[in-house]
C-alpha cells in the first residue's frame, strides 16, 4: 500500500465508523428485560436526513463562498442527537421494563419520587458510584455523538465524499418515505424515527393541557346499595401493590406464591370463613396504583393521568362516601404517605393514617419503612379493636410489595409483638434489611414478598377468629415487565374473605369461584366493573344472583 492511498483508506474508515456510531445511536434495541441495550440491523433516517443536510448546505456554501461546518456545527448537532439518542433509549426501554409505552408528560412528575426511592434504598457508595456512573455517561455519550459529527462534517469537506454521502443518503430518506407510504419491504429496513416518540410526546401534552383534557367524565354512578348484607361488620379494602394474575401464570413465580395462599386458606377455613376470588382487568401496569384506585372507589375506568386529574376535581360518590351514609367510619391507611394527600378529601375519608400517624418505631425497611403486618396491626389496635364503635370501612394500599421487592420484612407471628418498639427479634431484623434488590433477577423477590403478605394476612384471620368483617383483597396491577415477561395480560386477583354467607353466594353468582386457585376462566370483568359487583353483593335488597351478568341497582 502506498504511502499516499493510506490517509484516503484511514479518512473512508474513520468516516463509516462515525456513520455506524450515529445509526447505532438512533436504532438501538433493548436487551429484555434489562435496561440493556444492543445494537439492531436498522438504518436511522433521521441520521439520513443530518448527513443530506450537511452535504447539501457544504455544497452550496463552496459554491457561493459560506462557510463550511465546522466545530460550531458539530457542538450545535450534539445536543438534539443526544436528545434523540435518550428518547430512542426511553422508547425501547420503557415497554421492557414497565410493560407500557413511554409517557414523558406524566412519567416525569414521578422521577423525583423515584430518585428519593433509590437514594434510601442504596446504600451510600452505590448512590456515590450511581451518579459518577451517570454524569461518565452523559459525558461518553455526548463525546462520541460530537466525534462522530465532527468527523462527519470533515469527511465531507472532500468533494467525492460528500457527493456519494449525498446522494447515498437522499437514496435512504426517498427509500424510506416512498416504502412506508406504499408498504414497501425496504420501508422496513428503517427503525422508527426517534421523532415520531417526541410528537407523540408533544401532542399528549399539548391535549393533557388543552380544554379537551377538561373533557366531561362519563356520568356512570355509582351503584346504589343499602350495605345490608355486611351492616355491622367492617370492611378492609386492601390494595395488595402489583399483585397480578403472574402469580398464577409465571412457572417460576406461581409455586412460591402457592405456599401463601395455602396458609391463607387454611386460616380462612380454620376461623369458619369462605373465600370467593376472581381475575379483574386493572387500568394500569407496572405502576400508577392510584389509577387502579380511584377506579375501584369511583366506579369510574381511570385509564390515564388526565382523566385521574380532572376526577379529583368533581364531586362525585364513592365507596368511602356510600359507606359513610351508612354509618361507617371511613379510614384510609396509607403507610407510604410522606407528605400531605390532598387528594384524599374527593374520597371522603373521616381520618387519614399516614407514615406520621401510624408512628413506627421499629427498624426501617427501605425506603418504605414500615412493615405493612405493622399497619394492619396499627389499624386493628386504634380503630377495629376498641368497643362500643361505628363499623370501620378502611381503605389500605400495601407497600412491601413495591419494586424492587427488597428488603422484605419478616412475619411476626406475635401479633402482640408487632406494635412494640422491638417487633423482631434483632437476627431476623438483620437478615431481612440485608437483602439487597437484584434489577436483573425481580422473579423470586417478588414472589417471596407475597408469601410474606399472604402469612401476615392468615396470621391476621388467626389472631381475630372470631371478628366480623369482609375482607377485599385486590391486586392493584402486575409487577413490572421485567418481572411478568412481554405481553402478559393486565389481569389482577381479587380474594373476598368472609362468614357472611349472603356476600359469598351473591359474589359467586356474580362469576367468582370458591377459594385462592384461579384460571383464566374466572375473569369477570374490570375494577370499575368490581365496584358494582361488590355493592351488589353487599346489597339486601338485590337477588342473590343465579349467574354471570346479574347486577346491582343504579341510582
Amino acid at each position: 500500500m502506498s504511502a499516499t492511498a493510506w490517509p484516503s483508506i484511514r479518512r473512508w474508515l474513520t468516516l463509516a465508523a462515525a456513520l455506524l456510531l450515529l445509526n447505532a445511536a438512533l436504532t438501538l434495541g433493548n436487551v429484555w428485560p434489562t435496561p440493556w441495550v444492543e445494537p439492531r440491523a436498522e438504518l436511522s433516517v433521521e441520521v439520513a436526513i443530518i448527513v443530506l443536510a450537511l452535504a447539501v448546505y457544504a455544497e452550496l456554501a463552496l459554491h457561493r463562498g459560506w462557510r463550511l461546518p465546522g466545530r460550531v456545527t458539530a457542538v450545535a448537532l450534539t445536543v438534539p442527537m443526544f436528545l434523540l439518542t435518550v428518547g430512542r433509549y426511553a422508547d425501547v426501554t420503557a415497554p421492557a421494563l414497565y410493560g407500557r409505552p413511554v409517557n414523558l408528560y406524566w412519567d416525569a412528575r414521578n422521577l423525583p419520587n423515584v430518585a428519593a426511592m433509590l437514594a434510601e434504598v442504596a446504600k451510600p457508595w452505590m448512590l456515590a458510584a450511581f451518579i459518577v456512573g451517570v454524569a461518565a455517561f452523559v459525558a461518553a455519550l455526548g463525546g462520541s455523538l460530537y466525534w462522530a459529527l465532527a468527523r462527519v462534517e470533515r469527511g465531507l469537506a472532500v468533494a467525492a465524499l460528500r457527493r456519494g454521502l449525498g446522494a447515498l443518503a437522499a437514496l435512504l430518506v426517498i427509500s424510506f418515505f416512498v416504502g412506508r407510504a406504499f408498504a414497501w419491504p425496504i420501508g422496513y429496513w428503517f427503525s422508527a424515527p426517534v421523532l415520531g416518540t417526541y410528537r407523540d410526546q408533544l401532542v399528549f401534552v399539548v391535549e393533557a393541557r388543552s380544554a379537551a383534557a377538561r373533557r366531561e367524565l362519563p356520568a356512570r354512578p355509582l351503584a346504589r346499595s343499602d350495605l345490608g348484607r355486611v351492616a355491622g361488620a367492617d370492611v378492609l379494602l386492601m390494595f395488595l401493590e402489583s399483585y397480578g394474575a403472574v402469580t398464577y401464570d409465571s412457572p417460576e413465580i406461581a409455586p412460591i406464591v402457592e405456599l401463601g395462599r395455602r396458609e391463607l386458606a387454611a386460616a380462612a377455613a380454620a376461623t369458619s370463613r369462605e373465600v370467593s376470588s376472581a381475575l379483574f382487568e386493572s387500568p394500569t401496569f407496572g405502576g400508577l396504583s392510584w389509577l387502579a384506585h380511584s377506579t375501584l372507589m369511583s366506579g369510574l375506568d381511570v385509564r390515564d393521568a388526565g382523566t385521574y386529574d380532572l376526577l379529583l376535581t368533581q364531586q362525585r360518590p364513592t365507596l368511602a362516601k356510600r359507606f359513610a351514609s351508612s354509618g361507617y367510619r371511613t379510614l384510609a391507611v396509607m403507610p407510604g404517605l410522606k407528605n400531605a394527600w390532598p387528594e384524599g378529601a374527593f374520597y371522603g375519608f373521616d381520618a387519614i393514617l399516614g407514615e406520621r400517624e401510624l408512628d413506627y418505631r421499629g427498624p426501617d425497611f427501605g425506603w418504605w419503612r414500615i412493615p405493612d403486618q405493622y399497619s394492619l396491626a396499627k389499624l386493628d389496635s386504634v380503630a377495629l379493636a376498641p368497643a362500643p364503635r361505628s363499623p370501620v370501612f378502611a381503605f389500605f394500599p400495601t407497600i412491601n410489595t413495591h419494586i424492587p421487592f427488597r428488603p422484605t420484612p419478616p412475619y411476626q407471628p406475635d401479633w402482640t409483638r408487632v406494635l412494640t418498639e422491638h417487633p423482631f427479634d434483632a437476627a431476623a431484623a438483620a437478615a431481612s434489611i440485608a437483602q439487597s434488590p437484584d434489577w436483573t433477577s425481580l422473579g423470586v423477590p417478588y414472589a417471596e414478598s407475597f408469601v410474606y403478605t399472604l402469612d401476615y394476612l392468615a396470621g391476621y384471620l388467626r389472631a381475630r377468629p372470631d371478628a366480623d368483617f369482609v375482607l377485599v383483597l385486590v391486586g392493584d396491577h402486575q409487577p413490572a415487565a421485567s418481572v411478568t415477561g412481554v405481553g402478559a395480560r393486565w389481569d389482577v386477583p381479587v380474594h373476598v374473605i368472609t362468614r357472611r354467607g349472603a356476600v359469598t353466594r351473591a359474589l359467586r353468582g356474580a362469576g367468582f369461584v370458591a377459594g385462592l386457585d384461579l384460571t383464566s376462566t374466572a375473569h369477570v370483568g374490570t375494577l370499575a366493573d368490581l365496584t358494582s359487583v361488590l355493592l351488589g353483593a353487599f346489597d339486601s335488597h338485590a337477588a342473590e344472583p343465579s349467574g354471570h351478568g346479574a347486577g346491582p341497582r343504579a341510582e
